[in-house]
């Protein structure tokens, strides 16, 4: 788990991104202050006048004017604080959210996996939003605490030392119980976020594995699972409001007395005349607003906390290792097939699984190779190394001659096709999973796409052609039509270099001819590295490279017309 000092630093990085909103919020909170102790002084004045001076109702009237525009002001000026804090939180929330989403893109599916699933959604939606209030609450009520009862301290003071002493003798005790208080939230608030993940990712999983869960029959026991994962998460947040009513509780007592004790003091002083009606008014008006902020932050010290649980996981997201690729800025011009060149690569994964062992191959511009052996022998790994996915441990990898590493990656990826073993089509319509992150796609590339992949007729029959959403994962197509959908998105981006990964594994034998036919149209056009076990799609390739525990097998590569069944 990480600690506490690393968490609080990893917030503070944030603070430049809304340093100006916390600037005006500050400001605002001063003319705030500012107005308080105006407020209380007018009042105790007008009372003054009319109590003790006796001064008639005409001769108030303009002191009444002064008022109201005093409380108008004090009022604009929180209302201006308040929102300016929440601007900040509206600054650093999309910000963070955005670098972090940023993060993962780089570190690359390899790298995401270093985490589970459900804590990566947990932080990216409840922990991002965790922080907000220590930005639009806990910031400025700290900036707040430190500013008004020092000024109104200041002010007392030359008034009455007695109720200045007062207030300096028990101003510590709240921050003092605040903290006390909330060392116990601060770890009842790791436990939380630990129970809010561990659901996430149970739930998860449960709505992943539906299908085989209502096939074995295991829907009651999953669902008393996720309960029992609740019930718990419930517990611990009930924990957690317990503390903060307790501590909400012991912050009123102790200002509630310490008020008590100036309104007791003032009273016996005025009736003894040591102290004048106004003085004594005012100091007395100005008693709660010198508890309130410490009161506040106290209340928000709460958040600080909520943060600091949050953080924790943000933290283990941002820390995330990512790939060599990630700090390259080339940008090479590449014609239309791409040579590769491996030079006694190894690849170990972060956790101590090694892929490749020295692996050196070369491949021509246009030349078709395939990557036999066995489920986990490495082939998937060759991929992820040419997707930027994870970076080399030792060796060189060269595009064109340019050494991977240096290449932009954005650069390098929109010269990249890829289709994997699963496609991944996406809750959009059929332009938009053919096109993907395409602002202004032109129609016309897309219909000459389907029509290669074979999947034009499929799209003419949908209700609303291009313009069909097809559902999450395709739920609306067999498997064969999201497969050419997919192939379709490759002959669309139309790149260079393409990648497939065993892409008519689970396919029957109709659409695995359908599929075959439609890669061999980019044979010899550009450069296409496949992923293969069966026959029919070692046969696509010029040649065959075999790969056995992460190391090119003995002969390396033979022609694809000589290689036997594997």
């Amino acid at each position: 788990m990480t600690s506490a000092p690393n968490d609080l630093a990893f917030l503070r990085r944030l603070r430049p991104l809304a340093a100006r909103e916390l600037r005006l919020a500050l400001l605002a909170g001063a003319v705030a202050g500012v107005m308080v102790v105006l407020q209380a002084w007018w009042v105790a004045t007008i009372l003054d006048r009319a109590l003790v001076g006796r001064e008639p109702l005409a001769e108030l009237v303009l002191p009444f004017v002064l008022l109201f525009g005093i409380v108008a002001l004090r009022a604009a000026s929180t209302f201006a604080a308040e929102r300016l804090g929440f601007a900040a939180a509206m600054r650093v929330v999309p910000a963070l959210r955005r670098a972090l989403l940023g993060k993962l893109g780089r570190v690359g599916p390899s790298g995401a996996a270093a985490l589970p699933t459900g804590e990566i959604v947990a932080a990216l939606s409840d922990g991002v939003r965790a922080v907000e209030p220590f930005f639009s609450r806990y910031l400025p009520a700290t900036a707040q605490a430190a500013m008004l009862p020092v000024g109104i301290f200041l002010v007392v003071a030359p008034l009455d030392w007695l109720s200045a002493l007062v207030f300096l003798v028990t101003a510590p005790l709240i921050p003092l119980f605040m903290v006390l208080i909330g060392k116990g939230a601060e770890a009842l608030n790791q436990r939380q976020w630990l129970r809010l993940q561990r659901m996430s990712g149970h739930f998860l999983d449960a709505v992943q594995g539906l299908a085989s869960i209502k096939a074995f029959g295991a829907g009651p026991r999953m669902v008393a699972e996720v309960g029992a994962t609740a019930e718990r998460y419930r517990r611990d947040t009930m924990a957690v409001l317990r503390i903060a009513f307790l501590s909400s509780l012991t912050l009123e007592f102790f200002s509630t007395v310490a008020i008590a004790i100036i309104a007791v003091l003032i009273g016996f002083r005025l009736l003894w005349g040591e102290l004048d009606y106004r003085a004594g008014l005012f100091i007395l008006l100005l008693a709660p607003e010198f508890y309130g902020p410490l009161r506040m932050m106290g209340t928000a010290y709460h958040a600080r906390m909520e943060a600091l649980g949050a953080a924790s996981r943000l933290v283990a997201l941002d820390a995330l290792p990512e790939p060599v690729l990630a700090s390259g800025t080339a940008r090479p011009a590449f014609g239309d097939g791409i040579a590769i060149r491996f030079e006694d690569v190894h690849l170990t994964y972060p956790d101590g699984r090694i892929a490749l062992r020295g692996v050196t191959f070369a491949i021509e511009p246009g030349e078709t190779v395939a990557f036999a052996g066995p489920s986990g022998a490495g082939k998937s790994s060759i991929q992820a190394l040419l997707l930027g996915f994870v970076g080399p441990t030792s060796g060189r990898i060269l595009i064109d001659g340019h050494p991977l590493e240096t290449l932009d990656p954005e650069h390098w990826r929109r010269h990249l096709g890829f289709m994997p073993q699963r496609p991944k089509l996406f809750a959009a319509s059929v332009r938009g999973n053919i096109a993907p992150g395409e602002a202004d796609p032109d129609d016309s590339a897309i219909l000459r796409a389907a029509e290669r992949a074979g999947v034009a007729g499929v799209i003419a029959d949908l209700p609303q052609g291009l313009d069909t959403a097809i559902g999450n994962g395709g739920r609306q197509l067999s498997g064969g039509q999201a497969s050419r959908i997919a192939l379709a998105r490759l002959f669309c981006r139309d790149a260079p270099l393409a990648l497939l990964d065993e892409p008519t594994a689970h396919l029957d034998d109709d659409s695995e001819a359908m599929i075959h036919a439609a890669i061999t149209q980019l044979k010899g056009r550009r450069t296409l590295l496949v992923n293969a076990h069966r026959p029919a799609s070692l046969a696509l390739a010029h040649r065959i490279i075999r790969i056995e525990e992460g190391r090119i097998a003995v002969g390396q590569a033979e022609p694809a017309e000589t290689a036997c069944p594997c």
